[in-house]
């Protein structure tokens, strides 16, 4: 016989489901390597409705749902992190196990570096047959923050390692072309798919309006119809030709726009809690979510932040109804999946830091409160969170009624349909090595980090520079293998140098914490020992500086003192390198996605959710020099 639940079957199942975690935690798993060879589901559930590809989505999905106990639903909603085995091993550890086939999640998100993609591809089958397990053999969605960063900003997104290495969101904003950025994403989406990723953390579409914010690296920039045309074109690439088998679907964040946080802090951490709009500028921050709306945005998720001062609750946008339901859903018309940001409910150690539930503006609920909070607001999964308990208590007591709970599994499993991981749940582990990092996708990646630096001056026209044949370097920041390969003679001190070479970082007051330390936040002007140790430099040999652009930086001393000065965000010393010497005719072609303040004061002094409002900036939005220019 086929298993089918009636509802007073399930509701009795929720009353006894408050023991059904720790039940299932308490048993031992053995960890588990399958060998993949061909799509493997239990004979009984063949034959079933929702496993006939002829039926629509929308039959497959009531057949489905009609099946599921309150315990399997409760899986769905909620989105955790699996971590790929550091060891290059493809087995599935006992976690992992636990997760798919006792606590019924199908919906990760993976973490760690991938080095191989074989065995990226290899481990993911195994992950996907042992989903195939289950009674109701529910395939896994696994998603990824960005992984195609040069830069590895811990926290926000993943070093590229295997795949192709392109320039930041914010490189790509600099070039300010739509195509490219299509391209960019379509190449992402073929790489991703190779190795099993079907949902992209991604894009990242507040705007840069607070200089200060730790997070600006993965925007777009400072102007919002700049962002709304690129993130058009980003969805578009990951979607492909039509939303289906070959799409990788987004989740566009965060809604309703996180750059105008109060004094630039992050919302990670309870000094940084708020959004505020002293320009009353909320509306403006809202441009670049109707387009993404617009362009079919399948997923968006709500950050942290309180909206101070707005006619909203102020709790975090997560847990926010007036954000999630009225404005989004009802007013902006979004009828697709709302994930919440990591960490709305419980407590938790990153990095061996403890940090607490970002639950802004509902501190003093409980846990149980918080997540009845969610539900009510709209949202659809729980991001970073595992409290199948806390449902299983809201629908056995009559708080939250299992059909709420069915309308977010509806939206989570036809997404699973549309994307074709029923019938196509396996990737080739054979093809992963040959399409993830080709030379073809490499080459454009690089291409793109060269294009993408701004020069910002160009004193007497000092770059490109023509030659390095019987000069000598004076280099910071540069592998000294990589100069060494191109016969550049580097001294020690600037004093023996003819000319120097400097790649810097943009300035940032450390924070204390394993997880807090990656935010580079704080002040946008270096402090007066490292001016002064630069200043020397510059008065001693024409110097050319590089910096790395994470986010605004206040240096008007560079741009006086250093013969050229240019910005790169995100790209490889053998990018700068053939930039500076103008191999095989490249220069600089961006141009700034932002502005460049004059200076800590004037950053101050202006309104965190206005753009364009520091006094008197050093380089405006759209400032950039090419080597034709006088």
């Amino acid at each position: 016989m086929v298993y089918q639940s009636s509802r007073s079957d399930r509701k009795k199942q929720a009353f006894i489901g408050f023991f059904f975690a720790a039940t299932v935690m308490s048993k031992a798993v053995p960890a588990r390597s399958f060998q993949h060879k061909a799509f493997t589901l239990r004979s009984d559930i063949e034959a079933l409705p929702y496993r006939n590809a002829s039926l629509s989505v929308d039959e497959r999905v009531d057949d489905l749902i009609q099946r599921m106990t309150l315990e399997e639903k409760a899986g769905q909603l909620f989105q955790s992190i699996l971590n790929l085995p550091a060891n290059g091993s493809s087995t599935l550890a006992n976690t992992t196990v636990l997760a798919l086939e006792g606590k019924f999640q199908t919906h990760f998100n993976l973490a760690g570096t991938v080095n191989s993609p074989r065995v990226a591809a290899q481990w993911y089958n195994n992950v996907q047959q042992s989903a195939l397990n289950t009674r109701l053999g529910i395939p896994v969605t696994m998603s990824s923050d960005p992984r195609h960063s040069y830069t590895d900003a811990l926290g926000s997104q993943i070093a590229a390692t295997a795949f192709s290495q392109w320039p930041e969101s914010l490189g790509l904003a600099a070039l300010r072309n739509a195509t490219l950025v299509k391209e960019f994403a379509n190449i992402a989406r073929q790489e991703y798919l190779a190795i099993g990723l079907r949902s992209a953390l991604h894009p990242q579409v507040d705007l840069a309006t607070e200089p200060r914010w730790a997070r600006i690296g993965g925007t777009m920039g400072e102007d919002a119809n700049l962002t709304a045309e690129l993130v058009v074109a980003y969805i578009e690439g990951f979607t492909g030709e039509c939303f289906g088998n070959q799409s990788v679907t987004t989740v566009t964040k965060h809604f309703p726009g996180s750059g105008p946080v109060e004094n630039g802090e992050d919302s990670h951490f309870t000094y940084g809690k708020n959004a505020t709009y002293p320009g009353n500028n909320f509306e403006h921050h809202l441009i670049p979510f109707k387009a993404a709306i617009k362009a079919g945005a399948r997923q968006i998720m709500p950050y942290y932040s309180r909206p101070m001062g707005t006619k909203y609750e102020e709790v975090a946008s997560g847990m926010n109804k007036g954000i999630v339901t009225d404005l989004l859903r009802t007013e902006l018309g979004f009828e697709g999946i709302v994930v919440t940001d990591w960490g709305l409910v419980t407590d938790s150690i990153i990095r061996g830091q403890d940090m607490p539930a970002r639950a802004w503006g509902a501190e003093n609920l409980t846990e149980i409160q918080r997540a009845e909070k969610i539900l009510n607001a709209g949202a659809d999964q729980f991001g970073g969170e595992q409290r199948f308990d806390l449902i299983l208590q809201l629908v056995g007591n009559g708080t939250i009624s299992e059909d709420r709970i069915d309308i977010s599994v509806r939206r989570l499993l036809r997404e699973k349909f549309l994307l074709g991981l029923f019938e196509h749940p396996f990737v080739d582990v054979d093809a992963a090595d040959k399409l993830v990092g080709t030379p073809e996708f490499v080459a454009v990646g690089k291409d793109t980090q060269r294009k993408s630096f701004t020069l910002l001056t160009n004193n007497d026209t000092v770059l490109p520079l023509e030659h390095a044949t019987g000069m000598k370097f004076y280099t910071e920041g540069l592998n000294k293998t990589l100069l060494a390969q191109r016969e550049i003679t580097v001294v020690d001190t600037p004093e023996e140098a003819d000319i120097a070479l400097l790649r810097l970082q943009a300035p940032y007051e450390p924070r204390p914490g394993g997880f807090e330390a990656n935010y580079h936040a704080g002040s946008l002007e270096y402090n007066t020992t490292e001016r002064a140790r630069q200043a020397a430099i510059y008065a001693s040999v024409p110097t050319i500086v590089d910096i790395y652009l994470d986010r605004p930086a206040a240096i008007p001393e560079i741009a006086e003192q250093a013969k050229a000065l240019m910005a790169n965000y995100g790209a490889a010393g053998e990018a700068f390198l053939d930039v500076v010497f103008g191999i095989d005719g490249y220069g600089p072609q961006g141009k700034l996605p932002f502005d460049l303040p004059r200076s800590m004061e004037a950053v101050e002094a202006s309104k965190e959710d206005v753009p364009f409002d520091t006094e008197n900036p050093v380089f405006r939005f759209g400032h950039g020099l090419s080597y034709g220019d006088c």
